[in-house]
C-alpha cells in the first residue's frame, strides 16, 4: 500500500530515506563528472588501441554486471557482441560467486570487470584466466581492493572506482595503477599480452606478510552512499554511472560507441536536469517520477519498451522494483509484448475485471492487483512504431498505462533521462510503500 502523503513531504521522506537512496539518485550527473575524471587519470583517454577486438566480455557481481553489460549492449548498435559473464555459486554472496571465461575468448578479446566492492575472491580468479588466455582487461573497482591488486599484477588497466560524487582532484589513481595507458590496449598483440618477468602463476601465490601485506590488501571501506546488499543486488543510480562512465570512454576509444567528454558532459547535464524535476521538493503532480511511482501503487506493472536503450532501461527499471519496492513487474520488448501479455490483460489482472459485487465492503480487504503498461521508448514515435498498437490495446481492454519518451538529444542523453526517472520513480515507490517502510 502506498502512502502518497508521503511524495509530498520531503522531509518525511528524508526521514524514511535511511540508506540513502534519494542521493544516490541525485548525485549521479556529479558522479559521471568524478568518474571521467577518474578515468582520464588512469589513462582510458590516452589509449591507442590498433583496432576494435572480437568481443566484449563484461562480468561483475549482481547488477553492477547485468546493467552495465545490457547498457553497453543496447549503446553499441550491435557493432561488437558484448557479453555478460553469469556468476556461478551456492549463494548470492560475494564470496560464492564464480566468474568462468568462455572457451572461445583468446587475445583479440577484450574483458570488462565492473564491481562496486572488489573483495571478491572469484574476481582475481577471472583476471588469472584472462591473463593466461591473452585478454586485454580493464576493470572499474576500488582502488584499494584485492582485484585492483590483481588487475596490476595481471598488467591490466585498473580505474578506480568513483566511491562519492565530489572526490577530490587527484584522488582518482589507485596505488595499483602501475600500468602505461598502451600496455592495456583493448586490442593487444598475442606476444605483448604476457609480460617476460610475470611467472605463469604469480596470481596464485601467497598474499606477503608484514608492511607489504597491509598495502596491497588494506581493509575494504563500503563506499558512501551504497547500501550494503548492493554488491550483489541492485546497482544504485550513483553507483551504476560511476561504473559506467569509464567503461563508456573506453569504449569511445575502441570506437564502439560515441562518448567523447563532451558528450559525457552533456550526459551529467541531462541527469542533473532530471535531479531538479524528479526532486523530492517537487510536487507529485509535476514531478514526473512520483507521478509514475503513485501510478505504479497496487498495480503489476507490465514494461513495454520500444527501441534497445529502453529496452536496457526496462529490464533495469523491472530490478530496481523488485529489489527496492518487492514489486513484481514484467518487462518486454514490442511487438512481441502484445503477444506475450496480451492473456494478462484478458484475465483476472484486466483493468476492468471486477467479477465480485460492486456493493461489497472492501475496506478490510486488500485491493485486487492490476496490470498497468508503462511504455518505455527511446526514439520518437514512427510510422513502423508499435507504440500506437500499444496504446489502442490498453485502451480496448480498458488498462491503464504510463509512457514515457525523454527529450531529443544524443542515445546517451536519452538513456540517461530513461534511467533516471525509472530511478526516481523505484526509489519513490520503496520508501512511500507503508509494508516496505
Amino acid at each position: 500500500m502506498l502512502d502518497e502523503s508521503l511524495l509530498d513531504a520531503p522531509e518525511a521522506l528524508a526521514r524514511a530515506d535511511t540508506r540513502g537512496l534519494l542521493r544516490e539518485a541525485a548525485e549521479s550527473g556529479a558522479r559521471v563528472r568524478t568518474a571521467a575524471r577518474h578515468a582520464a587519470e588512469a589513462g582510458v583517454a590516452d589509449l591507442k588501441p590498433d583496432g576494435r577486438p572480437r568481443a566484449v566480455l563484461v562480468a561483475g557481481p549482481g547488477a553492477a554486471g547485468s546493467c552495465t553489460a545490457d547498457l553497453l549492449g543496447a549503446l553499441s548498435g550491435g557493432n561488437i557482441p558484448v557479453s555478460l559473464i553469469g556468476p556461478t555459486g551456492v549463494a548470492p554472496a560475494p564470496g560464492a560467486l564464480r566468474w568462468t571465461l568462455p572457451g572461445w575468448v583468446g587475445p583479440l578479446d577484450l574483458l570488462v570487470i565492473a564491481t562496486p566492492d572488489g573483495t571478491e575472491p572469484g574476481l582475481p580468479r577471472l583476471v588469472e584466466q584472462a591473463y593466461r588466455r591473452g585478454c586485454a582487461l580493464v576493470a572499474v573497482a576500488p582502488g584499494h581492493s584485492p582485484l585492483a591488486g590483481a588487475v596490476a599484477q595481471a598488467r591490466g588497466l585498473m580505474v578506480p572506482l568513483a566511491t562519492s560524487a565530489y572526490d577530490p582532484p587527484g584522488s582518482g589513481p589507485s596505488p595499483y595503477a602501475t600500468t602505461r595507458p598502451d600496455e592495456a590496449a583493448p586490442a593487444p598483440d598475442p606476444g605483448t599480452a604476457r609480460p617476460e618477468a610475470h611467472p605463469e602463476g604469480a596470481l596464485d601465490e601467497p598474499a606477503p606478510s608484514g608492511a607489504q601485506a597491509r598495502h596491497t590488501t588494506p581493509p575494504h571501506i563500503e563506499p558512501p552512499g551504497t547500501a550494503p546488499d548492493e554488491v550483489t543486488g541492485p546497482a544504485l543510480p550513483g553507483t551504476l554511472w560511476a561504473l559506467l562512465t569509464p567503461l563508456l570512454m573506453l569504449v569511445d576509444r575502441i570506437g564502439l560507441v560515441a562518448a567523447p567528454p563532451a558528450a559525457l558532459q552533456q550526459v551529467a547535464d541531462r541527469l542533473d536536469r532530471v535531479a531538479e524535476r524528479c526532486g523530492p521538493a517537487i510536487a507529485t503532480y509535476t514531478n514526473p517520477a512520483k507521478t509514475l511511482a503513485a501510478e505504479l501503487a497496487g498495480s503489476l506493472p507490465l514494461l513495454w519498451t520500444e527501441g534497445p536503450v529502453a529496452a536496457a532501461t526496462g529490464r533495469r527499471f523491472a530490478g530496481l522494483l523488485a529489489t527496492l519496492a518487492g514489486r513484481p513487474a514484467l518487462a518486454a520488448d514490442l511487438p512481441g509484448a502484445l503477444a506475450a501479455h496480451g492473456t494478462l490483460l484478458a484475465g483476472s489482472f484486466a483493468g476492468g475485471a471486477d467479477p465480485d459485487d460492486f456493493f461489497r465492503d472492501r475496506v478490510e480487504e486488500p485491493e485486487a492487483l492490476r496490470a498497468r503498461i508503462v511504455l518505455l521508448h527511446d526514439e520518437p514515435v514512427g510510422p513502423v512504431s508499435a507504440v500506437p498498437s500499444a496504446r489502442e490495446l490498453a485502451l480496448a481492454h480498458e488498462t491503464a498505462f504510463s509512457e514515457l519518451e525523454p527529450d531529443e538529444g544524443s542515445p546517451l542523453e536519452r538513456a540517461a533521462e530513461l534511467l533516471a526517472i525509472t530511478d526516481f520513480a523505484a526509489v519513490y515507490l520503496a520508501l512511500a510503500s507503508a509494508d516496505r517502510t
